[in-house]
């Protein structure tokens, strides 16, 4: 199997540190538009291998799309990072032409790929890549609500004083600080409801601290994170190549599901070789759905902007 990650930046890199590490391929490609960078950080995760027992061969490129044709799954994380007091949502207007462009020189080689979108807003960048490649939409993957998720299960393993692994926990909607929705009803600890011992305070404090995961974190490093949305990406590649058929939540295109039409928004969904496989309905309340209703409308103001551009 082959991968490329597109964007040799902190995200790109360390989401394929990850995918070397766990073996998940044979061949991963590393490309960037800066020179030096893709080839010098591929030649330093190769120097890893005998410590850390990998096989997978890395090569590293400067914007020489023909060395990834024949990829099985393309990683995108190309664009502008977020600085301290930006939204993901200011970052429209450049990473849509990056984005698209990436897009279009991918396709030329790798046809048959699956593409993981984390450039921000993923939610729109998902859209425009979706939109405008003529993939089929079970091809095109947002990697956000995972990211959100395991920031969920994070923060509420540091309240509940356990392990994040013995925790589900999901992020629907938008991957914004105001359009995700943690779903803390839905939160369990080995099947039991957290809610059973969590008070409402704590429950609000979870879900608010979760919202503001990325920003939280921008404040604090200068920039955007990198550790947790490159094994996010990671995470979603290895479902993918190993047909795990994982539940995710991923930004896809919605068809009518969870009331919604003619955008990508973060659903669970069952991921496998051929993508996302098939959207499960977790059965929102009304008040959820409300939320999840308002969530759709902020990420289509966004994805309106694509038709000014």
């Amino acid at each position: 199997m082959k991968v490329t990650v597109v964007g040799a930046g902190a995200v790109g890199a360390t989401c394929a540190d990850n995918i070397a590490r766990a073996s998940l391929c044979t061949e991963l490609v590393l490309l960037d538009i800066k020179e030096g960078i893709a080839e010098g950080k591929a030649l330093d995760m190769m120097q890893t291998a005998a410590l850390l027992g990998f096989e997978t061969k890395i090569t590293g490129s400067t914007n020489d799309y023909a060395k990834t044709a024949g990829s099985d799954v393309v990683v995108i994380t190309s664009g502008l990072p977020r600085k301290p007091g930006m939204t993901r949502e200011e970052l429209i207007g450049t990473n849509a032409n990056i984005v698209k462009s990436v897009t279009e020189n991918i396709l030329k080689h790798s046809p048959n790929a699956i593409i993981i979108v984390i450039s921000n807003p993923m939610d729109t960048m998902t859209y425009l890549t979706l939109t405008t490649s003529g993939v089929d939409k079970h091809k095109i993957i947002g990697m956000g609500g995972i990211l959100d998720s395991a920031r969920f299960k994070c923060y509420l393993s540091q309240a509940l004083s356990c392990s994040p692994n013995d925790l589900n926990a999901t992020v629907i909607g938008g991957h914004g600080d105001t359009t995700m929705i943690p779903l803390i009803r839905y939160a369990t600890w080995n099947s039991a409801p957290v809610t059973n011992f969590l008070s409402a305070e704590q429950q609000k404090q979870i879900v608010a601290d979760t919202m503001v995961g990325g920003a939280t974190l921008t404040k604090l490093i200068g920039t955007s994170a990198w550790y947790a949305p490159g094994a996010a990406g990671a995470a979603l590649v290895k479902s993918i190549l190993r047909d795990e058929k994982k539940l995710f939540s991923c930004c896809v295109s919605l068809d009518g599901e969870y009331g919604q039409k003619d955008i990508c928004l973060g659903v669970p969904v069952v991921i496998g070789k051929n993508g996302w496989e098939k959207i499960v309905d977790y059965k929102l309340n009304d008040e959820e759905q409300g939320i999840f209703n308002k969530s759709a409308d902020a990420v289509r103001n966004m994805n309106d902007v694509l038709k000014t551009l």
